[in-house]
């Protein structure tokens, strides 16, 4: 139970321990046992940020957003609490839907709720990842592709990212190399040409899909690449289409 001469210090430092550990139902009934009257103690980042964290899990989105709104957090709080506004309203939007949002979706939704200035510092964001994060969850990833919740946990303090950001890294990183391992069957006969078309449209997908995440000038970079290079799986299915069509018909 909570004793009330507690020093604020000692409070941010238990809601900073249980948030890193990720126990959110230990982390809710600490903050629930505070007592309301404590007002300097509900004023320290640990504790606002702990309370956005109990918010975004148990699904209330209002009071996560009402949280975020009205309270200026530092920048090392920033990339925490700007993957949890925007994932809060990605939820929303998917509800609202009855369906998963593709990347234009999210691309919307995040220009209908744009970060508050509580939670950024005015950097226009791309999206991307730097690229000593990407050589971080790439070294983690030829050790184990399947990392447990834990492992997710342990990266995300290690990248400054959610432990969300890197599930859905290792999932599209999965994704990528199923697609190439398509590929080369297709390059080298070992599918239909019906299952080369599937496999470049994923490819495909996966291209367009992470080139929405990234910034302007990354995209016109992106783009200009791939102009003249086109998509090589579609090049080639249809290439072996060609070749296999009875000259008669």
């Amino acid at each position: 139970m909570f004793v009330l001469h507690i020093q604020k210090s000692q409070v941010a430092s238990v809601c900073e321990t249980l948030e890193d550990t990720g126990d959110i139902e230990r982390l809710a009934r600490f903050l629930w046992s505070l007592p309301v009257s404590a007002d300097s103690i509900f004023e320290h980042e640990s504790v606002q940020r702990a309370r956005a964290v109990v918010a975004f899990h148990a699904g209330s989105f209002k009071e996560l957003y009402h949280i975020l709104e009205t309270h200026r957090f530092t920048r090392a709080s920033h990339g925490k609490l700007q993957a949890m506004w925007l994932e809060a309203h990605y939820r929303e939007a998917e509800r609202l839907r009855g369906r998963p949002l593709g990347p234009v979706d999210k691309y919307r939704v995040r220009k209908k709720f744009p970060l508050p200035r509580t939670i950024w510092d005015g950097e226009q964001k791309t999206h991307c990842f730097k690229e000593r994060t990407r050589g971080l969850l790439r070294e983690w990833y030829l050790q184990d592709p399947y990392p447990n919740p834990g492992k997710k946990r342990e990266l995300a303090r290690a990248t400054g990212l959610t432990p969300t950001q890197v599930g859905n890294w290792f999932k599209n990183r999965r994704q990528r190399d199923r697609a190439a391992a398509a590929k080369n069957r297709c390059v080298f006969g070992d599918l239909s040409l019906q299952e080369c078309d599937e496999a470049g449209q994923r490819r495909l997908n996966l291209e367009v899909g992470e080139v929405n995440y990234c910034s302007t000038s990354q995209k016109i970079s992106w783009l200009k690449i791939n102009k003249k290079k086109g998509y090589s799986i579609m090049t080639r299915v249809k290439a072996i289409r060609s070749s296999s069509r009875d000259p008669l018909l």
